[in-house]
């Protein structure tokens, strides 16, 4: 009994020993994730002497004039207008994106029309195209269509299903949803639109969340295509903001172009924590079958 009682102690010690050094693992594993972002952060908070010179990571002194002059802007353009800009660039993107995607993943997961399997597999493999590849002639045509230097060229393709990744997403999730609630609705006099809008979209709420957050941060953090399309500072979003306040400020006023990326970053993260457990329940529920 005494040594059942010793081995079962044992054993509970060990477990707790190999759970401890497993949890100090995943905390240093972390510590070196987040590592930039507290440099970034602290960064942001030094002297102009200090940015390149001292390999220290917190300040001497805390420089919070470096935050006073980022919220300046650039160019007579406050960073409220920017964020405004950048708000307004990818919150159309989200709506478009889930609109979209979401109407072509339902017609090839749902529907059944002549040459589907052929139309999803060239869409599939649009995937696999540079979007450097398609820039030019994008350019061509909104340039023609009077549309440089405007907004439309940025948000206009997410409302044509032109994110192939999004579509495919959404595909997959629609395939595992019970035929037989579109089937109760059917017989229930619902057309397709209807079943879509009031059974299949509503069951699809992970998948079109996860959409939604990558299409925010894509969009948010996007710089080529945005200094492709947009010449007016006026019209500047937070990322073009930052290029054009090296370009004017040099090295002279880095812990500001700091502060400003801190700034920047701050929409992304609130974004990110508010809808973080949909999309942790999107990809823990993307493989179950119905």
């Amino acid at each position: 009994m005494t040594t059942a009682t010793s081995a079962g102690t044992g054993a509970r010690t060990r477990s707790r020993t190999a759970l401890t050094v497993k949890h100090l693992g995943l905390v240093l594993v972390l510590l070196v994730l987040l590592y930039p972002l507290v440099w970034l952060l602290a960064t942001s908070l030094k002297p102009a002497d200090e940015v390149l010179t001292s390999l220290k990571l917190l300040p001497s002194r805390f420089e919070w004039s470096n935050y006073t002059t980022a919220l300046d802007g650039v160019g007579g353009v406050t960073v409220s207008r920017l964020l405004a800009n950048s708000l307004l660039i990818s919150a159309g993107s989200v709506v478009g994106n889930v609109l979209s995607c979401s109407l072509a993943a339902y017609a090839f997961a749902r529907l059944r029309f002549r040459m589907r399997g052929v139309t999803f597999g060239f869409m599939v493999a649009t995937m696999m195209l540079p979007h450097h590849a398609v820039l030019i002639p994008q350019y061509i045509i909104f340039n023609k269509l009077g549309m440089v230097d405007t907004y439309w060229p940025l948000v206009l393709p997410k409302f044509l299903a032109t994110e192939a990744f999004f579509v495919f997403l959404i595909v997959q999730f629609m395939r595992g949803l019970p035929r037989e609630l579109e089937e109760a609705a059917r017989i229930d006099g619902c057309g397709p639109f209807r079943i879509f809008w009031s059974v299949v979209l509503p069951l699809t709420r992970p998948a079109l969340i996860t959409t939604a957050i990558f299409t925010f941060i894509w969009t948010w953090n996007d710089f080529f295509t945005q200094l492709i399309y947009l010449f007016d500072p006026e019209k500047f979003t937070i990322t073009l903001a930052l290029r054009n306040f090296v370009d004017q400020s040099s090295s002279s006023a880095y812990g500001p172009m700091f502060a400003m990326s801190v700034i920047s970053l701050l929409p992304v993260v609130l974004f990110f924590l508010a809808f973080q457990r949909y999309l942790v329940q999107g990809m823990a529920t993307s493989g179950l079958k119905g």
